[in-house]
């Protein structure tokens, strides 16, 4: 008996261990789940918030460009060096275009290997080019023209808003975002077939910009668009705009592959893009568009606007003056030479400053031109807060109907390309991105009863799944372009919709990499890229990261705690980061009291450049953060695509950008710079040089190999379990 009892206890004592077992190792296993949430939430957040940094970026700068052509005498060097962009000698007609894109007098020589084409394309044509892109070929610059000038005419006689149906024998398979990355698409014509008569396809804008085959893609695309154009369709997304390429790579890409002819295919690619169709309604139930909408989205005005009118949805079309009908494509004159109102009417995000003359600016440059710049800016803030509308009231007479029709038709354009949804009721400016608008369930809600719709289906957002359902599923975000961030970032998916319009999605990863990595080493993977990307954008704010720092140091000794470190790094990055827990990758060198030194902290990061000592350190920080800037005004600059500008072109890009920033950039600061630059003494600058020779390394990358941003020892996690801010 009284064994018995022993071997009670003795079981009741091991159970109780074995529960206690249990409970820790389901207590750590949460405590893991809830990390790697964590270290995925804020990898994905520093991702988001650069890519969304940059688009807001480009905007700004488009916009300060338009108001200097607006207001600046057309005799001015800083004008003329810019107007190339905008020029739209749209009034030709569509004749003398053909004629300037004419391919016939291109020869293909003997010795290319390429695919050759033949017009009307075959299906075997469309396939051909699949598999000789999938080969690493390059289709020839005289079958190129020939390719873009058939899809443009293609696109000439297709609607704004393109209705199409499904039936019981036939499923529409929607893509999102591709964005050049060629290995995604194939792989989707792999799992899902490629386009035909029994398997039609919607593509969903984003073609281009940021991968390395956006021409392929496009031409890809467009070719099963010339052989089944009943199968095929084409929505257009905010990056099928050329001055968004300029900052994104298309523009790049297609000078590097097509050095001879790139300007005339870009030029040609320009007006497809703007012929490309708005908006697609599959069986009068689903609306699919590339961005949004917003309270004001109307789809029975989207159906009547001259989409052709917007090369660039960045820029409200103008009035065209009598006077230049007839002028010759390859005419240097600008458009805006006979006008005599210049109205400044672009906004970042959508506010408007007041109505500016020309008169005003006849003799200022660019040194006094900023501070007014500045004070209009202010203002157009102001009124856009006291005004409903991006035009005012209804009842303001200050400008006549057309011009009113022509701004709303804009605004249309521009939130259905680059708006976004957001959980909160309402509609609010896209500040982020800087054009578009964020728009609310209700504004689904209210948009979908008055068009008689069940599903809106956008792209134009990165999701971690590829896919994301909101606004009580009414709205489905799709991206195809996996990996998109980093190797292991994200997956793509593309849709198929069938007669019940029923979503049913497909996801996948482009990457052979990602398959042989495991789940911590793609999460790590992606943590360190974007620890690279922050350390940048930290290194980009130094001074005022120093400033921040002084005063927290009331002892002027160069260091502070780790939480007013963490204060102070928020303060000026403004990204809701958990700055405490990172500071152990990105502050790699603490003392034993935690303490931080620095200035020590910013001499870690160095300049590839050798030189880099002797240019001035402000200079120096203006150029790392606003690198991107920087090159696009290069590129817009380099008029003869050549790679190169002039040293003089090089001190006017300087000064635009000083007069863009509103700070002052000495003459002597710039001119040490070039002088640095040009190595060789030739009179001009490598705008690819001169980007690759400032950009940042990190002197203990290699020791801080293998550690994931978020990743900390068992002795820091111990310290992490009581930190109420975890």
């Amino acid at each position: 008996m009284g064994c018995g009892v022993s071997k009670s206890n003795q079981f009741h004592k091991n159970s109780g261990k074995a529960i206690k077992s249990a409970v820790l190792i389901q207590r750590w296993y949460r405590q893991f789940v809830a990390r790697k949430e964590m270290r995925r939430r804020y990898t994905w957040h520093i991702f988001q918030s650069i890519e969304y940094s940059g688009e807001q970026a480009q905007i700004k700068l488009y916009n300060f460009l338009g108001y200097l052509m607006d207001n600046f005498t057309p005799a001015s060097n800083e004008r003329n060096l810019i107007s190339h962009i905008f020029r739209e000698n749209e009034v030709c007609r569509d004749a003398e275009w053909e004629r300037y894109f004419c391919y016939k007098n291109i020869e293909v020589p003997d010795l290319y290997s390429g695919p050759h084409l033949t017009f009307p394309l075959t299906v075997e044509q469309a396939v051909g080019l699949v598999e000789a892109f999938r080969n690493k070929k390059q289709l020839h610059s005289r079958y190129v023209l020939q390719l873009l000038l058939e899809t443009w005419k293609q696109l000439r006689l297709l609607p704004n808003i393109n209705r199409i149906s499904t039936c019981h024998s036939k499923e529409i398979t929607i893509c999102g975002d591709l964005h050049g990355q060629l290995e995604d698409l194939l792989l989707i014509f792999y799992k899902n077939d490629m386009p035909s008569l029994e398997k039609p396809y919607l593509f969903n804008g984003d073609f281009v910009d940021r991968g390395k085959d956006s021409i392929e893609i496009l031409i890809i695309l467009f070719s099963f668009l010339l052989v089944y154009p009943s199968e095929v369709y084409l929505n257009r997304g905010n990056h099928e705009d050329h001055i968004v390429n300029l900052r994104y790579g298309f523009t790049k890409e297609v000078l590097s592959k097509y050095r001879m002819h790139g300007k005339r295919i870009l030029k040609l690619l320009q007006k497809i893009f703007s012929w490309l169709p708005l908006a697609t309604v599959i069986d009068q139930k689903v609306l699919v568009i590339h961005g949004g909408i917003s309270n004001t989205t109307d789809l029975n005005v989207l159906a009547r606007v001259d989409r052709h009118n917007y090369n660039s949805a960045l820029r409200p079309p103008k009035k065209r003056h009598p006077s230049v009908a007839g002028v010759p494509i390859n005419s240097d004159m600008d458009e805006e030479a006979g006008s005599t109102n210049k109205v400044f009417q672009r906004r970042p995000s959508l506010t408007f400053p007041r109505t500016l003359t020309k008169d005003g600016f006849q003799n200022r440059s660019l040194q006094d031109f900023s501070e007014l710049l500045r004070v209009n800016t202010v203002e157009g803030v102001e009124i856009h807060k006291r005004l409903p509308g991006p035009l005012g009231p209804e009842n303001d007479t200050s400008q006549s109907c057309e011009s009113i029709s022509s701004e709303d038709e804009w605004k249309q354009i521009l939130d259905l390309l680059w708006s976004d949804p957001m959980a909160r009721d309402g509609c609010v400016p896209n500040e982020v991105r800087g054009g578009g608008c964020y728009w609310g369930p209700d504004v689904t809600e209210d948009f979908l009863n008055r068009h008689n719709l069940q599903l809106i289906i956008r792209s134009h957002e990165c999701k971690q799944e590829g896919y994301e359902f909101c606004h009580n599923r009414k709205v489905l975000t799709l991206f195809s372009a996996s990996n998109y961030y980093d190797v292991g970032s994200n997956r793509g998916a593309y849709v198929k919709l069938g007669p019940d319009l029923v979503p049913y999605l497909v996801q996948y990863q482009a990457s052979s990499m990602i398959r042989e990595l495991s789940v911590r080493q793609s999460a790590g993977r992606s943590e360190r890229s974007a620890n690279k990307v922050l350390r940048e954008q930290l290194f980009a704010h130094k001074s005022d990261l120093i400033c921040a720092f002084k005063k927290l140091d009331s002892e002027n000794i160069g260091r502070v705690s780790l939480a007013d470190w963490a204060s102070a790094v928020e303060s000026v990055m403004r990204l809701g980061l958990p700055w405490r827990i990172m500071c152990s990758q990105l502050v790699p060198g603490r003392s034993a009291d935690s303490s931080i030194d620095y200035y020590e902290w910013f001499n870690e990061l160095a300049i590839k450049g050798a030189n880099a000592d002797h240019i001035d350190q402000s200079l120096l920080e203006t150029l790392y953060r606003h690198r991107s800037t920087l090159e696009t005004i290069f590129r817009i600059v380099d008029t003869d695509n050549s790679g190169f500008i002039t040293m003089e072109d090089f001190r006017q890009t300087w000064k635009l950008l000083s007069v863009y920033l509103k700070m002052e950039i000495t003459e002597e600061a710039i001119s040490d710079l070039a002088v640095t630059i040009d190595s060789n003494q030739d009179g001009s600058i490598d705008i690819e040089e001169f980007m690759e020779a400032f950009r940042l390394t990190d002197k203990k990358s290699r020791l801080e190999r293998g550690r994931s941003m978020f990743m900390g020892t068992a002795t820091d996690l111990t310290k992490l379990e009581g930190d109420p801010n975890i």
